[in-house]
C-alpha cells in the first residue's frame, strides 16, 4: 500500500465508485474493509494522514467498557465484549489479554465491584477473557508491587484486550487494499457534487502533495470524519444541525518505574466521574483519561493544564510514588466525536453509541461510537448505503476476515511482533543492510528499517507519520521523538526522492508538533 499505487488506481476509475468514504479513521477504514470484501468498489479520502486523529489517541483499550455497565447501557456493553472477542480471533497479532486490578481501600469495595464484573463476565460469555477473582492483600502487590499500600485491604482482578490502536488502523488499511479498495491521505474533500435530481454524486478533493483538485463521482458518499462529521455536513447543508458535541481526553506517559509488572491499574470511579487506567504499554506507563468538554476541533488538540493536574493528583492517589509533571515523557490528546444530545455538559455522561444520519441529499454520516465496535458500526453502515445507492445487497464477511498481519503465535518475532506476518519480510529487509538494524534514538524501540518499511508499504509520508503513527515513538518519549526527527527526515528523503529542504521544513515541522506533547 503505497500512495503513488493508489493514486494510480484512482486515476484509472472512469466509472462512479461503488462507495465513497471520507476520513481515514477506525470508522472510515473499517467501512472501506466491509464494503471492500463485500465486492464493492471503495474509494477512501483522508485529509491528513491514516489515523492522525482520534483513532491513534486512545487508550489502547479493546474493551466492553465497564463503565458503560455502570450506567445501565449494557446493551453496548454485550455488542463491545462480543466484537472484543471476534477482533482477538481475526487480529491476535495485535490485540492481547491484559490482567486488570481494582484495589480496595474500604470494606464495601470488594462485594459492590466484585458483583459488577462477576455480571461482565458473564455477559462476555464464549467471548470472555478470563474470569474476574477476588485477590487478598499481598496478592495485590505481587501483581502491583508499586500500588500505594496504607489502608490496602486487597483486590478485584478481571480481564479485558489491549492493542495498538495506529498499527491496527495501519493493518485494517492493507487489507482494505488488499481487498481492492483506493485509500489515499492527504486528500481532503474540498466540496460534494450534486446530479440534476439535486442527489450528491461524488467529491472534489484535493492532492495536497501535488497541489492539484479532481473531481470523482460515486453512488453514495459517506461522512465517517469523527470530530469533523458537522464541517462535512455543512458542505452539504449549510444549516445542518451539529451532530457532535466534542470532547477531549489527555494520556500521561511515565516511565515503567511506575508500573513494572504485567498488570494494570483500574480506577472504576474518580471526581469527575470517569475511570481512571495505568496501563503497562510498550515498555511504558500510560495513565488517563480526563473528559473535557470542548468547543475548537483541531487535528492536534492540546491539553489542558487542569487535566494534566488531575491525571498526576488521581494517580499520585494510589501509587506509593507520586509522578510530577518532571516524569512526563509525553501527553496526547484525543478528541470524542460524541453524539450530541439536549445536555453537554457533562460530557463523561454521554453514550458512545454510535448514529447513522441521512441527509436529505443523500449524504450518509456515521457518528460516534468507539475503537471496539468498529467492525459492527461498518457492516451496519454499508448496509445502509447499498440501500441509498441501490447497489446488489451482499452479506458482510469481516466475522471471520484475517486482518493484515494475521498470525498465531507473533510473539516468536519479538520486538517486531506487532508487525505479525510481516515481521518476517522486515527481518529481511534488515538482514540486506546492518545500518537498519540500528535504533533511532537510544531511548525509543524503532529502527532504521522500520522507517523504510512505513515508506515503502504503509503509505507514510511525513516525519509525524513515522514517529508518531508507523512507529509510537512520539507517545513514547516526545523528548527523544524529537531529537530523531533530522536522522527519520533523511532516511525519508532518500526514500522518497527529496531535498534537504524537505528534510528540513519536515524536521522543523515535527518538532513544533512535539511541543504539544510536553507539559507546560
Amino acid at each position: 500500500m503505497n500512495r503513488e499505487e493508489m493514486l494510480g488506481r484512482i486515476s484509472e476509475r472512469t466509472d462512479p465508485w461503488d462507495m465513497l468514504i471520507i476520513g481515514g479513521g477506525a470508522t472510515g477504514v473499517g467501512i472501506a474493509v466491509d464494503a471492500a470484501s463485500r465486492g464493492y468498489d471503495v474509494l477512501l479520502l483522508e485529509q491528513n494522514d491514516f489515523g492522525k486523529g482520534t483513532s491513534s489517541r486512545s487508550t489502547k483499550l479493546i474493551h466492553g467498557g465497564v463503565r458503560y455497565l455502570q450506567q445501565g447501557n449494557v446493551s453496548l456493553v454485550m455488542e463491545a465484549l462480543r466484537e472484543r472477542g471476534i477482533l482477538r480471533n481475526n487480529a491476535p497479532h495485535l490485540v492481547h489479554d491484559l490482567a486488570f486490578i481494582v484495589p480496595n481501600y474500604d470494606w464495601w469495595e470488594a462485594p459492590f465491584y466484585g458483583i459488577g464484573l462477576k455480571v461482565y463476565d458473564m455477559l462476555a460469555g464464549r467471548y470472555g477473557f478470563g474470569p474476574s477473582e477476588i485477590l487478598t492483600k499481598d496478592e495485590t502487590l505481587e501483581r502491583i508491587p508499586t500500588i500505594k499500600r496504607d489502608g490496602l485491604r486487597g483486590g478485584i482482578v478481571y480481564y479485558d484486550g489491549q492493542f495498538d490502536d495506529a498499527r491496527l488502523l495501519i493493518n485494517l488499511a492493507r487489507t482494505a487494499s488488499h481487498q481492492g479498495a483506493a485509500l489515499l491521505n492527504y486528500a481532503p474533500v474540498v466540496s460534494l457534487t450534486r446530479g440534476g435530481d439535486g442527489f450528491i454524486n461524488g467529491v472534489i478533493f484535493e492532492d495536497l502533495e501535488a497541489g492539484t483538485e479532481h473531481r470523482t463521482r460515486s453512488k453514495v458518499v459517506i461522512n465517517a470524519t469523527g470530530p469533523f462529521a458537522d464541517h462535512i455536513c455543512r458542505m452539504d447543508d449549510s444549516n445542518a444541525l451539529p451532530l457532535i458535541s466534542p470532547s477531549q481526553g489527555i494520556h500521561l506517559v511515565f516511565d515503567k518505574s511506575f508500573l513494572p509488572g504485567e498488570s494494570a491499574i483500574m480506577v472504576p470511579h474518580t471526581k469527575d466521574g470517569r475511570v481512571m487506567f495505568a496501563i503497562p504499554y510498550l515498555g511504558v506507563t500510560l495513565v488517563g483519561t480526563t473528559d473535557t468538554p470542548i468547543f475548537k476541533i483541531e487535528l492536534e488538540p492540546r491539553p489542558m493544564p487542569e487535566e494534566i493536574d488531575f491525571i498526576l493528583e488521581t494517580a499520585g492517589e494510589y501509587l506509593e510514588k507520586d509522578p510530577s509533571r518532571e516524569d512526563i515523557l509525553s501527553v496526547f490528546t484525543g478528541i470524542r466525536p460524541l453524539v450530541k444530545t439536549g445536555d453537554e455538559k457533562n460530557t463523561a455522561a454521554l453514550s458512545r453509541d454510535h448514529i447513522i444520519h441521512i441527509s436529505n441529499s443523500g449524504l450518509l454520516t456515521i457518528a460516534g461510537g468507539k475503537w471496539t465496535t468498529y467492525r459492527l458500526m461498518a457492516k451496519l453502515c454499508v448496509n445502509y448505503a447499498l440501500s441509498l445507492a441501490g447497489l446488489e445487497s451482499k452479506p458482510c464477511v469481516t466475522k471471520q476476515l484475517n486482518i493484515h498481519g494475521f498470525h498465531k503465535t507473533p510473539e516468536k518475532f519479538g520486538e517486531l511482533a506487532l508487525y505479525g506476518s510481516d515481521a518476517p519480510a522486515i527481518q529481511d529487509l534488515m538482514r540486506a543492510d546492518p545500518t537498519r538494524k540500528e535504533r533511532l534514538h537510544p531511548e525509543l524501540p524503532a529502527r532504521v528499517g522500520e522507517v523504510i518499511w512505513a515508506v515503502r508499504f504503509e503509505a507514510a509520508r511525513t516525519v509525524d507519520d513515522v514517529l508518531a503513527r508507523r512507529t509510537r515513538s512520539l507517545l513514547l518519549n516526545a523528548r527523544a521523538a524529537s531529537e530523531t526527527a533530522p536522522k527519520v527526515a533523511s532516511i525519508m528523503a532518500k526514500e522518497l526522492g527529496h531535498d534537504h529542504k524537505w528534510e528540513k521544513e519536515q524536521t522543523e515541522s515535527f518538532r513544533r508538533i512535539s511541543k504539544l506533547y510536553l507539559p507546560e
